[in-house]
Parts: structure tokens; sequence; C-alpha cells
């Protein structure tokens, strides 16, 4: 439990727990979805032979309800020990709201009003660009997922995209179809390599007005030969330099630490993006990325400035993500994108197909969630 340990029923609000037939063969078991208030909402309607559901759904969430003797349930029902206690209602109203009450109020799934973002309009001419960095120096949280769609959704609405996997592992170049290990030119090359131009490196994607600057293992040895550069901090802004006018965004994809490469790419962005995973380790790096981008705004790149952060791999139906949200709202206020990633099988197919979720899955929720996330980039960017 959070901050108490119950001791009853009534220690802890209401709650649900998982009741099953003791003999079912003829439907596999359903998935069963919490609501706010503790109880299970059965996913299916019924089982297609008498409109009953296969699942039976027990609420215990009154004392009178549960045997007196601990574990004596009604005949043809258990506990679920995975079943989830929902925290008080005092409590409750501190976090991230529920689907439900987001649809009835239309309220955003980080508790504030949602607000309308407008499809965007054509645009007659391009550049210079707004560089992204999308940076946080924990891994796992939807850096390179959220580069790749967020750049596809800019696209879709008619702007020139750059995306520079700036990370060793080339998990950026992977998600787009590309082959690390058989490229001969890459931005390290760009990097160290005085005289190369930019159009040397760039590759092509399958997403019309969407580029890609590729990347590998070779990248790991810039940040050791880059130590006795001068002005070593500024080598990807000056790189980037002529391509400016070409793109209106450009997305960097960092690497999961806080190192030369991320600070190069600080020093080179305009934004930064921060995603950050519902759960409680992601969020206490917080602190320590936004102290770095501090610096770099003192010392390196007075324009440079947090953008948003960006909550990913979100489920509503857990508690801990909801209290993680709220908490991520309730210290960084407006610094919050309203659009919010929900965890989806689709990411990960993605990146085995070798394409952006918006024309893998043009249809699914993760893909509507990326465009309204480029239309809330926009937004801000008009805005200023």
């Amino acid at each position: 439990m959070r901050g108490h340990q119950p001791s009853g029923p009534e220690a802890v609000g209401s709650f649900g727990v998982h009741a099953y037939p003791q003999q079912s063969t003829r439907h596999p078991s359903t998935t069963a979805h919490q609501s706010m208030d503790g109880h299970y909402v059965n996913a299916m309607a019924g089982d297609g032979a008498n409109g009953q559901s296969a699942e039976r759904i027990a609420d215990y969430s009154h004392p009178e309800n549960i045997d007196p003797a601990y574990g004596e349930l009604p005949e043809g029902h258990f506990y679920d020990p995975d079943a989830e206690y929902e925290p008080d209602p005092e409590y409750a109203a501190t976090l991230a709201p529920d689907a439900a009450r987001q649809r009835r109020e239309r309220i955003g799934p980080t508790g504030r009003p949602l607000p309308y973002f407008p499809i965007p309009g054509p645009v007659s001419e391009h550049g210079p660009a707004k560089i992204i960095a999308m940076c946080n120096q924990k891994g796992g949280v939807g850096k390179t997922t959220s580069t790749i769609n967020l750049g596809a959704a800019l696209a879709e609405y008619g702007r020139r995209v750059l995306l520079v996997d700036f990370d060793p592992q080339g998990a950026l170049s992977v998600g787009l179809g590309v082959n690390p290990m058989e490229l001969d030119l890459t931005v390290y090359n760009l990097l160290m390599e005085r005289g190369l131009a930019p159009d040397e490196v760039l590759l092509k994607t399958a997403v019309a007005g969407m580029d890609l600057l590729p990347s590998n293992i070779d990248l790991s040895a810039a940040e050791v030969q880059l130590v006795s550069e001068v002005a070593r901090e500024s080598t990807l802004q000056r790189a980037l330099q002529p391509l400016l006018n070409d793109y209106d965004f450009i997305v960097i994809d960092c690497q999961p630490s806080l190192g030369l490469l991320t600070v190069n790419a600080l020093t080179a962005a305009h934004k930064v993006i921060v995603p950050l995973e519902c759960e409680f380790f992601a969020l206490r790096g917080v602190a320590l990325l936004t102290e770095t981008i501090e610096k770099v705004q003192e010392r390196l790149n007075p324009e440079l400035e947090l953008d948003g952060i960006l909550a990913t791999m979100y489920d509503s139906r857990t508690v801990h993500s909801r209290e993680v949200l709220a908490r991520v709202v309730e210290a960084f206020d407006n610094n919050v994108y309203h659009t919010v990633i929900g965890r989806t099988v689709r990411f990960p197919e993605t990146t085995v197909a070798g394409e952006p979720i918006t024309t893998y899955a043009s249809n699914s929720v993760g893909a509507a969630a990326y465009r309204q996330l480029a239309r809330e980039v926009l937004a801000r960017c008009h805005a200023e």
C-alpha cells in the first residue's frame, strides 16, 4: 500500500476482487478493468451463448459482503492476489482522473482541461528549423519511439523534418528500417571529418518529408575524441548549421546519459522534450536532468528552454501510473504536455516493421496520440 497498511476493507477505501467460475472451459478468461471507485468493469459484453459474461465479478467493497472467516467467499469465488487496492476518495482526488471522468468532463489525463489543438495548415516555405532535443538520461522511457513518431506526425502535417540519431546504439536508425552496421557514413563522420557535406550522410526515409542522419557504434568514439577539440560542446551545432533552412524541425534522439554527446545536443537545440515513463524510478531522474539543462542555458546556450515533459507508457488502470503523472503535473504544471502516450503493443511491432506507428497502424490510439502531440508542439511554437 502507499503510505499505510490496511487493517480491513474500510481502511483503504473500496476495492474490487476478481472472481472466476471454478470450472470454465468454453471461453478463455477476459480482462477486467478497474475504475477509480475500485469496482471492476468487464471488458466483454457476453459469452455469445446466453448473453452472460464468462467471467464473474464480485464486489467486496463493503464488509458485509465478506464472510467473517477470512478466505471463505461465496461458492465459486476466490481472491485475486493481483487485485489492486484503490486509495480512499480524498487521496484518489489528487490523482490523474480515470477514463470515465475524462470523457464526461473533457478533462485530459493530466487532470487539466484539455485544450483543442487545431489541425495546422500547409506552409508555403520551409525553415529555419526549430531544433528539438529528445532527452532523458534514463533509458527505456520512449525517447526513440517519440522521436520517430513525432517526426512522422509533423511530416504528415506538411512540415519538413530531419531526425538525428545521436545514440551510438543506433536505435533510431533501426526503428526506421536502416541497418547501422551496413553504413559507411554516419553522423560520426559528419562530426569528426572536416569538409564532409551533410548531404553525403543524409538518408531518405519511407515517410515523405522526413529524412535521417543515421548513427552506429562508431559514434561512441566521438565522446573521447571530442575532448581535445576546441569548443567541443558546439560540434553538433556547427554540423547542423547548413541544414537549418531546409527543414522546419530537426529532432535529435539523445543517448541515455548526460555525457558530452548529450551536452552537444542540448547546445544545438532550441527546445528540450523530456519523455518520462509513468514509473517512480523515471520520476527520480528528472531533477538531475533539469539541473543539466539549466547549466547548459547559463554557460552554452541561452536560447535553450524546456518545451515540455511527455508522459509515456501511461496506463490509466493502475494507481501507480496515475499517481506518478499527478506528481509530475504538480511539480512542473504547464511544462507537462497535455498529450499522454499510453501503453500499446503496437509500438514494439512498429520497431520490428521499421516504420512509424502513423503508417504501420494509422488508425490506432498510439498514432492518434502522436498526431495530437505534433499539433500541441506546433501550437506551442506558434504561441511564442
